[in-house]
């Protein structure tokens, strides 16, 4: 099962329209949707190596013009970003919002950004809390192209050794991914 699903994912990330898909998935989890873009970007790099940087662009590009969206929910639409943010197990009282924005909503941005957390909490979130729109574009195009282009730099220098080994042991090299997805996720939930 897991080789199919392998298989696919690359096949998908090989077709023609493969870079609209990532920038739609990028736009999308920045503001509603909960699968993370990095699905289909490592596939892409890893597919074609020379395009590593473009596809880090695209993927920074959409998903600012996502985190606009999503402030924008914040923002116009507050009873559809709190029950957003309640789905996703962060709903608060609306001062609650407001202050730790207040007090390190540029840190918040930045770190959250990096991290597989899905990004559309803190992108309506700070919406929610009217945090200030120039310095919420300046984190979210700091930390979000800063994850995209590592990830690309990354898949580009030691991606195709890397990949004869995943694809030996697909089995093994799924299960630590997503142990240590698990792992990162109980992390931030404790921080």
């Amino acid at each position: 099962m897991l080789r199919k699903l392998y298989d696919w994912v690359f096949e998908q990330a090989r077709k023609p329209y493969a870079e609209r898909t990532m920038a739609a998935v990028s736009f999308a989890e920045a503001s509603f949707f909960p699968i993370p873009p990095d699905v289909m970007l490592a596939p892409m790099i890893l597919s074609r190596p020379e395009r590593a940087y473009r596809y880090a662009a695209v993927c920074s590009i959409a998903s600012l013009l996502g985190a606009l969206f999503g402030y924008a929910i914040g923002v116009f639409l507050e009873p559809l970003a709190v029950r957003l943010l309640e789905i996703f197990g962060h709903g608060m009282d609306m001062a609650v919002y407001q202050s730790w924005f207040a007090s390190n909503g540029f840190l918040v941005i930045l770190a959250k950004g990096l991290t597989p957390v899905p990004f559309k909490l803190v992108t309506v979130a700070a919406g929610l809390a009217h945090f200030h729109l120039g310095l919420f574009v300046l984190a979210v195009a700091i930390t979000r192209s800063g994850r995209f282009f590592l990830e690309a730099w990354i898949l580009k220098t030691w991606g195709p050794p890397m990949l004869k080994v995943v694809e030996q042991r697909l089995a093994l090299s799924f299960g630590i991914g997503l142990a240590l997805l698990i792992g990162g996720f109980i992390l931030l939930k404790l921080l």
